[in-house]
């Protein structure tokens, strides 16, 4: 009975951290257009994570 619970609770716990995965189009200051992937809770989160690793790119959701 415990070994159960404590399986359903680290799936649980398992789904309750995943994050989705959004498409990104990102411009660099060269201006050269590339997309990414990143996770994030919604769209513009993830997109604006990818804006922060380099701080001379600007990431929008597809």
């Amino acid at each position: 009975m415990k070994k159960g619970i404590l399986v359903l609770g680290l799936g649980v716990l398992l789904l309750a951290s995943c994050k989705k995965e959004y498409t990104c189009t990102c411009i660099d200051s060269s201006f050269v257009s590339t997309t990414e992937t990143h996770k994030g809770k919604d769209a513009t989160d993830a997109c604006s994570d990818a804006s922060t690793v380099i701080p001379l790119k600007a990431c929008t959701p597809q």
